[in-house]
């Protein structure tokens, strides 16, 4: 079957090797390389005949990762950690491609080959680092936000370097070419920013008036290599096309939906690719030097190790976030197998040169997770070793401490709010706040507050939590939330938790980790959009609380069930809403102008009570039977439906009639 026969092989080891990656909780990009090296030239068995034709369509995938990073690139994504994503990302480069070159030196290799081997450790995998940090729990924490900041910079680097490397090869023309190579590059932006950002989306805007997703997805696809092709027949990377590509794609009102069809068809390639590169991988090569690869895996994971760490504590980050950037990126990358393949095109590195480096790259990817679960506890250890090591930053904390306090874990838009209404009404609270600008932010307000992250033991004892009266957990991080509750029920057990769920699942997750009370903002949401347009349509506003009071029972079912004073509390929620509170103004002849609510025997004949009059903007609360109503008076009046409807006859009337009123 040719290649067609050679694709069903690798599709179908690939969905083993996934299989036994998912298995034992490891990249999926594992699983795909071990599929190419089983069914590669170097083991026997099944083999794919066509390596070729198979390498080529992996360029394919290698284009479509890229454009699809181009169009997922926001630099807003980059705002909380932009200092130590811009700035000290290409530190981190440089540094370790020169840690990188001297170890190819030692290693015998000339300085081209050494200075690529410098590139290749200096980038960190993506996708190794994301379904590590999914695994454990870590997603939304300020470690896992500095990680991911210095990926994205770090994919944005693959693309120069592509231009760059290659060049170096003749270092007499490697000037000149490098020059003309940059001028064709500034070109080609030149023209795809000013001219592309014009034309790309008036095509997609063209298609999509077609309402066909499969003309919008060939579109797409078309956009991305096309334009990939285009600047490889203008003499550049056919990958940097296709990521410029995303990039102006990105800018249209079309770029979420290209991203979501073009997923599929990026995946399907790049696991071609990804099941190419273990083809390369060479077992009896592995084990023919398996002493100098573990030495190699050692130096290369500790030396970039020691930068990361050294790095994020100059930008001043610290508690836990040195150590676990330094276990988290010490791994190389998959966008090292990118450029190692253009090495070993142009013949810049050998085939034992890109051998050595494939067997490197794999194991410190497999050795990541395992690695990165050495974080939590070395952390603790370091904690009980020196506590004068943490030296944690507070701002507005009473000297005499706090007791029967609120802590809040979370400084966001909710945590904020919620804090500046408690501080005001004299409740003693105090903030947890691992975002810097955040933290800035609630220092600036004048609110207590802990630079720190709330799901550290250290940061909880800070704030007293075995003092505490309550805890409320406002972020919408599941990972986080359960964290932090976790890590309370230890501390303090009969610690009542409000938290904030971000789905029924994580709802039933909390309640099952014995959190108080959860309120999950979407639903609540509904339930009040539910209720305005319902408004809007007359339905009596008791049928209307009965309705959204029944889904409140079916969502917060264990609560009424469990806890009596959160029952009572949420009736008192209902009769608050069943008796409505309205404005009615007292008009020029009114049956009530002139007269004392006495006399106009309000109560016995609507039933409904004037709890408050707005007269000359002055409020009059609770005003006594003979206090005397004046046209143009505003009436607050509260009562049933019903009971105001009433009311409103008898206000609209120009003389008093009871039996007409009801």
């Amino acid at each position: 079957m040719g290649i067609a026969g050679d694709i069903v092989i690798i599709v179908t080891a690939a969905l083993v090797g996934g299989i036994l990656a998912q298995i034992f909780r490891l990249p999926l990009i594992l699983g795909y390389i071990l599929a190419g090296v089983v069914v590669g030239p170097h083991t026997g068995g099944v083999t794919v005949s066509g390596i070729h034709e198979i390498e080529m369509l992996a360029e394919i995938g290698i284009a479509l990762l890229l454009f699809a990073l181009g169009i997922e690139f926001s630099i807003s994504t980059l705002k909380p950690v932009r200092h130590i994503a811009l700035f000290g990302t290409p530190v981190q480069i440089l540094l370790t491609m020169g840690f990188g070159y001297g170890i190819g030196r030692l290693l015998g290799l000339g300085w081209i080959p050494s200075l690529w081997f410098g590139a290749l450790i200096s980038l960190s995998s993506t996708m190794v680092l994301l379904k590590t940090l999914e695994a454990q729990g870590w997603l939304g924490t300020l470690s896992s936000r500095v990680m991911i900041g210095i990926l994205i910079v770090q994919d944005l680097a693959v693309v120069p370097m592509m231009i760059i490397l290659p060049l170096l090869k003749d270092p007499q023309a490697g000037l000149p070419a490098l020059g003309i190579a940059a001028l064709k590059a500034f070109l080609f932006l030149f023209l795809m920013f000013v001219v592309g950002t014009r034309i790309v989306p008036r095509i997609m805007r063209y298609v999509a008036t077609w309402n066909s997703r499969e003309l919008f997805f060939l579109a797409t696809t078309a956009m991305g290599l096309g334009v990939g092709y285009g600047t490889y027949l203008f003499g550049l990377s056919f990958a940097f096309g296709a990521f410029v590509a995303g990039m102006v794609l990105s800018e249209s009102d079309y770029g979420y939906q290209a991203l979501n069809d073009i997923i599929p068809l990026r995946d399907l390639f790049s696991l071609m690719f990804f099941t190419s590169v273990g083809m390369l991988l060479d077992p009896v090569f592995l084990l023919a030097n398996w002493e100098s690869i573990l030495l190699l895996v050692a130096v290369v994971m500790t030396g970039k190790g020691l930068i990361f760490g050294l790095l994020t504590t100059i930008f001043r980050y610290g508690n836990v976030v040195p150590l676990a950037t330094a276990f988290g990126l010490s791994q190389i990358g998959e966008f090292s197998f990118v450029l190692g393949r253009i090495g070993l095109k142009t013949a810049a590195i050998s085939p034992e040169c890109y051998a050595l480096i494939l067997s490197t790259t794999v194991i410190t990817m497999v050795l990541t997770p395992f690695l990165s679960r050495l974080t939590a506890p070395i952390y603790a250890l370091r904690k009980k070793w020196s506590k004068r090591l943490f030296q944690l930053q507070t701002i507005n904390i009473p000297k005499t401490g706090f007791s029967d306090h609120i802590v809040i874990a979370g400084g966001g838009r909710v945590g904020r709010s919620v804090g500046e209404v408690l501080n005001r009404m004299g409740i003693a609270v105090v903030i947890l706040e691992i975002d810097s600008r955040r933290f800035e932010e609630l220092k600036s307000a004048g609110l207590p507050v802990i630079f720190g992250d709330a799901g550290q033991e250290i940061i909880l004892e800070a704030a007293e939590i075995v003092k505490a009266k309550l805890l409320l957990i406002t972020t919408p991080a599941a990972l986080v939330s359960r964290a932090v509750a976790s890590l309370v029920a230890k501390l303090s057990p009969a610690l009542k938790i409000v938290a904030r769920s971000e789905s029924i699942d994580h709802m039933e997750d909390l309640h099952n980790q014995g959190v108080y009370h959860v309120v999950q903002p979407e639903f609540e949401a509904g339930l009040e959009f539910v209720r305005q347009a319902l408004l809007q349509f007359d339905f009596p506003v008791h049928h209307i609380q009965q309705y959204t009071d029944e889904m409140r029972r079916k969502l917060y079912g264990l609560l009424y069930d469990s806890n009596l004073a959160f029952k009572n509390i949420s009736q008192l929620q209902n009769a608050c809403l069943l008796i409505e509170l309205v404005w009615m103004p007292v008009a020029h002849g009114s049956s009530m102008a002139e007269k004392t609510i006495g006399e106009s025997k309000i109560r016995s004949i609507t039933g409904a009570t004037i709890v408050s009059v707005m007269r000359d903007g002055r409020l009059y609360p609770n005003p006594e039977p003979d206090f005397v109503l004046n046209s143009n008076d505003l009436l607050g009046v509260i009562g049933r439906p019903e009971q105001l409807d009433r009311f409103r006859r008898l206000l609209q009337s120009s003389g008093l009639n009871a039996n007409s009123a009801e």
